[in-house]
C-alpha cells in the first residue's frame, strides 16, 4: 500500500471516478471532460477539411498554370522506327501506361508478352504529334514504345507553323524565288519569308481598311436606297432622286474598289512566286507560298537562346493576334477583348441598379413582410441556373426589345437584324442580371453596417435623408458596395452557359471597334474566353490539338479576373482609408 503522506506529487483514481492530485499529503480534485465535450475533435475535422480543400485548389491552379506556362516552349522533332519498318516523325507529347488487349496480344513476340506480363499486364505509350494534317488527316498518333527499334533527331528536321492547315513537320528541299527554283539558303529563306509576311498584312490591310471602307459606303448606299422607298414610296419623286444620287455614288465606289482589288491581286501574284519546297518524313513533297509560313525553325537544332525567342515569339502572338486553324493556333486577341469589354459593361449596368435597390430597401422602404419578401426574392435569384437567366436574355432582350427597336430605327435593313439578334449588348444586360442579387445583397449589408449615430448626427445638424444618404452614408458603405462589383465581376466574366445564347460565337475576329458611327457596335457578336475554352477543348476536330489551348486559355482567364478584381480592391482598398474615421 503505497504511503500518501510522501512528499511530492501522486495522482490517485478516487471511489468516484474523478482524478485526484495529492501534493504533501493533500487530495485536490480535478474535474476532466469527455473529449468529445471539448470540441476538438471537429476542431480537427474542420482544420483537416480546410487543408484539403487549399491543396485541391493549390493543385489544380499549379496544374494549370504549369501546363499553361509550358505551352508555347518548343518541343524537339524526334524520328521513330518502327519494327515493321515504318518511319515516323513527331514531337513527343506525352506517354501513359495501357492494358494491351486480347489482339494486341496476340500479335506480339514472346519477349514483348513476357515484357508485358512483368509490368503486371500494362504497356507504355508515346504520343506523338505528326502535324501535316493535310498530309495525313489527323495531327497526333499513339506509338507502343515496344514497337520502336529506334528514336534519333536529325537536325534537319524544321517545324512550320502555317496560316492554314497548321504545323507541318519535315525537311526543306528547296526555294522557289520568282518562280526560278534554288537550293536552300538559310539566309534566302529568311529574308524572303519575312518580306512574303509583309505583303501578307499587305492583303489584310487593305481588305480590312479601304476595301472595308468601300464596303461599309456601298452598304450606307443601299439603305439610303431602301429608307427612301420606305418612307415615300417606290413611284415617289423622292425615292427616284435617291436611287440616282445613289447609283452615281455606287459606281464610284466600285470604281475605287476595283482598283484597290488590282492592288491586292497584283501583290497575291506576286505572293505565288515566292514557295518553299517542303518534304515530310514519308517522302510527300507540298510547295507552299512563303506568305503562308507564321513561323519557322529547325526543332532539334535550337540554342536556350533561340527556343526563349520562340517562347515569348508565341506569347506575342497569342495576345496580340486573332485565332486560326479552328482556334487552336494564333491568339485570342478578339476573345479578351469581347471578355473584358463585357465585364466592363455588366459593371456598369449592375452597378446603379443594385445600388438604387438596396437604398430603397435600406433606407426609404418601409419596414415590414413585403420587404421581407422582396429580400427573400432577391436572394433566391441568386440560386437561378444562369441558362435560365440565358433564356431570359434571349427572349427578352434579343427577341422583344431588339426587334422593336429595328422596327422603330432601322426598318430598311429588315429582315437582316441589327439589334434583334445576340450581341455584346444583351450580354452584358444578361449578366447585370444574373448578378445583380450579389450586389443588392452585398451594398444592403454595406449600408446597415454604417451607424446610426452618423445619420442622426447629419440629420441633426439640418441636413436632409438624402443629403445624409450621399454624403455621409454611401461614402462609408462604398468599401462594402465595391465587395459585391468584385463578387460580381468575378462570377460575370466566367459565365459561359447564358452567352451561348445572347451573342458569344465561335469566331468573330474583327472587333466591335472600328472608324464609322457610333465607333463601338454593341449590338455585334463576340468571343469569350470562357467559351473559347469550351469551344477548343470539347468541339474542335482533334481534342488532342486543343488541350494545349486549353490549358493557356483558361491560365489567361484566371489572369484576367485577378487583374480586374485586384483593380477593383486597390480601388476599395483606397476608399476604406479615406473613410477611416470609424470601423464598420
Amino acid at each position: 500500500m503505497t504511503d500518501i503522506s510522501d512528499p511530492g506529487i501522486r495522482n490517485r483514481t478516487t471511489p468516484d471516478g474523478d482524478n485526484a492530485e495529492l501534493t504533501q499529503g493533500k487530495k485536490v480534485r480535478r474535474y476532466t471532460a469527455d473529449l468529445s465535450a471539448t470540441g476538438e475533435p471537429a476542431l480537427w475535422a474542420f482544420g483537416g477539411a480546410l487543408a484539403i480543400g487549399i491543396l485541391l485548389i493549390s493543385s489544380f491552379l499549379f496544374m494549370v498554370f504549369w501546363n499553361g506556362i509550358t505551352t508555347f516552349w518548343p518541343k524537339p522533332v524526334a524520328v521513330v522506327t518502327l519494327e515493321d519498318g515504318t518511319v515516323l516523325a513527331g514531337e513527343p507529347t506525352r506517354n501513359e501506361r495501357f492494358r494491351p488487349g486480347t489482339a494486341i496480344l496476340n500479335a506480339m513476340s514472346e519477349e514483348q508478352r513476357a515484357e508485358v506480363e512483368a509490368n503486371g499486364g500494362y504497356a507504355t505509350r508515346t504520343l506523338y504529334k505528326t502535324a501535316n494534317f493535310d498530309l495525313y488527316g489527323d495531327d497526333f498518333r499513339w506509338i507502343p514504345d515496344y514497337t520502336v527499334t529506334q528514336t534519333s533527331y536529325p537536325p534537319d528536321f524544321y517545324t512550320f507553323e502555317r496560316q492554314e492547315w497548321g504545323v507541318f513537320i519535315g525537311r526543306v528541299t528547296g526555294l522557289v524565288i520568282d518562280d526560278q527554283p534554288m537550293a536552300y539558303d538559310p539566309q534566302v529563306m529568311r529574308r524572303e519569308q519575312r518580306e512574303a509576311r509583309q505583303r501578307f498584312n499587305e492583303i489584310r490591310r487593305l481588305e480590312r481598311g479601304p476595301i472595308g471602307r468601300i464596303n461599309h459606303r456601298l452598304e450606307q448606299e443601299r439603305l439610303a436606297i431602301r429608307r427612301a422607298q420606305l418612307r415615300h414610296g417606290a413611284d415617289s419623286a423622292e425615292y427616284e432622286a435617291a436611287v440616282a444620287e445613289g447609283n452615281a455614288r455606287i459606281q464610284e465606289l466600285q470604281a475605287r474598289f476595283g482598283e484597290i482589288q488590282s492592288q491586292v491581286a497584283a501583290i497575291r501574284a506576286l505572293d505565288q512566286r515566292n514557295r518553299v519546297q517542303l518534304e515530310e518524313i514519308g517522302g510527300r513533297s507540298i510547295e507552299p507560298p512563303l506568305s503562308q509560313i507564321v513561323r519557322y525553325y529547325a526543332a532539334n537544332d535550337l540554342s536556350l537562346l533561340d527556343k526563349a525567342g520562340i517562347y515569348f515569339s508565341r506569347w506575342g502572338e497569342f495576345l496580340s493576334s486573332e485565332p486560326r486553324e479552328a482556334n487552336t493556333q494564333g491568339g485570342v486577341l478578339p476573345a479578351i477583348f469581347g471578355t473584358v469589354a463585357m465585364t466592363m459593361l455588366m459593371v456598369v449596368f449592375v452597378a446603379p441598379f443594385g445600388v438604387i435597390t438596396a437604398l430603397y430597401l435600406r433606407e426609404y422602404a418601409k419596414q415590414g413582410r413585403l420587404v421581407s419578401i422582396v429580400r427573400i426574392s432577391v436572394n433566391n435569384l441568386a440560386g437561378v441556373p444562369s441558362i435560365v437567366y440565358g433564356v431570359f436574355g434571349l427572349g427578352f432582350f434579343a427577341y422583344t426589345m431588339g426587334v422593336t427597336i429595328d422596327q422603330l430605327f432601322y426598318p430598311e435593313r429588315l429582315p437582316t437584324p441589327t439589334f434583334g439578334t445576340g450581341g455584346i449588348l444583351w450580354a452584358s444586360l444578361t449578366l447585370a442580371l444574373l448578378t445583380v442579387p450579389v450586389v443588392i445583397v452585398a451594398s444592403e449589408e454595406a449600408l446597415a453596417a454604417v451607424p446610426r449615430s452618423m445619420r442622426e448626427g447629419s440629420l441633426a445638424c439640418g441636413a436632409s435623408k438624402w443629403q445624409t444618404i450621399r454624403y455621409v452614408v454611401l461614402p462609408k458603405a462604398l468599401p462594402g458596395i465595391m465587395t459585391g462589383l468584385i463578387l460580381a465581376m468575378a462570377r460575370g466574366a466566367g459565365e459561359v452557359a447564358p452567352l451561348m445564347l445572347v451573342g458569344v460565337v465561335k469566331l468573330a475576329p474583327a472587333l466591335p471597334v472600328d472608324g464609322f458611327w457610333p465607333f463601338i457596335h454593341l449590338e455585334r457578336s463576340f468571343m469569350h474566353l470562357g467559351f473559347h475554352i469550351f469551344d477548343v477543348g470539347f468541339q474542335s476536330r482533334n481534342s488532342e490539338a486543343g488541350k494545349p489551348m486549353v490549358f493557356v486559355t483558361t491560365l489567361l482567364l484566371l489572369g484576367l479576373i485577378v487583374a480586374m478584381n485586384s483593380t477593383a480592391i486597390i480601388i476599395r482598398n483606397r476608399l476604406k482609408r479615406k473613410y477611416a474615421s470609424s470601423h464598420f
